[in-house]
């Protein structure tokens, strides 16, 4: 079985995917009632053992709405007019979901601002309320 490499460390088997193939619209001229070149791909998550606990938990996060309720994760590809360059795409676009869900967000550190910026905070206060002042009318 041909694997395909995704991250670092991380690689699939070409046997989890499923590849359907559809008839697309747009461009394509009569071909498009004829050739079904749209391409829907279908990856098991859930159930995938190439995948660890966590990146498939962050990958279902990333997915929203391409996931289904069984956890397998459905990447529609009809953006060309060739059948092979739609499932490439489907596979380059699955690619980089599961890349982008290897890598976990850094935390952020709660910083605190600094004496100096709270200074500049108040004086910019200060400007900026003087200007109002001036277009006011003035009072006798």
């Amino acid at each position: 079985m041909a694997r395909i490499p995704v991250a670092p460390g991380i690689g699939i088997d070409a046997a989890e995917l499923a590849f359907a193939y559809l008839r697309a619209s747009g461009p394509g001229g009569q071909n498009v009632n004829k050739v079904e070149t749209a391409v829907q791909l279908r990856f098991d998550v859930r159930n995938s053992p190439s995948l660890p606990e966590e990146v498939k938990n962050r990958l279902a996060r990333l997915a929203g709405r391409r996931m289904t309720g069984e956890g397998a994760l459905v990447i529609t590809a009809r953006r060309f007019r060739s059948q092979e360059r739609n499932r490439q795409d489907a596979l380059m676009r699955l690619c980089r979901l599961i890349a982008a869900a290897a890598h976990p967000r850094k935390r952020r550190i709660a910083t605190r601002p600094t004496p100096e910026s709270k200074r500049r905070r108040l004086d910019a206060k200060q400007r900026r309320g003087a200007t109002k002042r001036l277009r006011s009318r003035p009072t006798e």
